[in-house]
């Protein structure tokens, strides 16, 4: 996780990103998917810099929370960037698994092994790195299915978001 958190450290962009979303105070809450997964791949590239095509902000509420409130907050301090925001607590109805009981556990049925991690920064400016699978296959250049998710799904994925073509060298494992 220490690799990680010095590429954010090294990145003024993404920890501004952490910054904004950590002043809202959400529970549980991460900057997630390719906010860290396309900084490892852009190391691993030699790249400086990727484009974010979006920013997942993913947290874990029971409570009924008003999304629309924490985005507009969002779009005021950081204006221009294609926020998102994703309360874990209730995404198990879309995807048709058992409730989850925190973000971390909620990453466990992301589609790609390497997506399911996400950062944050604590309340003493320190970075939090969650990845319940571990970083070494993200760090090995890898594309991994992740079992709880179907092949489909995996596969269209990997086809639709153009990562071999952007990450040359990343190796798709099913």
């Amino acid at each position: 996780m220490h690799r990680i958190v010095e590429l954010i450290k090294a990145d003024s962009m993404r920890i501004k990103l952490l910054q904004a979303v950590a002043s809202l105070g959400l529970p549980d809450c991460y900057v997630a998917a390719g906010f860290v997964r396309n900084a490892v791949w852009d190391y691993l590239h030699n790249y400086t810099g990727t484009a974010l095509s979006d920013i997942d902000v993913v947290y874990y509420s029971k409570k009924e929370i008003d999304e629309t409130y924490f985005l507009e907050a969002l779009k005021s301090i950081m204006p221009g960037c294609n926020w998102q925001i994703k309360n874990q607590a209730f995404m198990h109805h879309r995807n048709s698994d058992a409730p989850y009981l925190n973000t971390s556990h909620a990453m466990e049925y992301w589609p790609e092994i390497e997506t399911s991690v996400g950062a944050r920064m604590t309340d003493d400016e320190q970075i939090e790195v969650v990845a319940p699978f571990g970083v070494e296959s993200l760090f090995a250049g890898y594309i991994t299915r992740n079992p709880n998710r179907s092949s489909h799904i995996f596969s269209e994925r990997v086809r639709t978001k153009g990562w071999l073509e952007k990450w040359p060298k990343l190796k798709v494992v099913l």
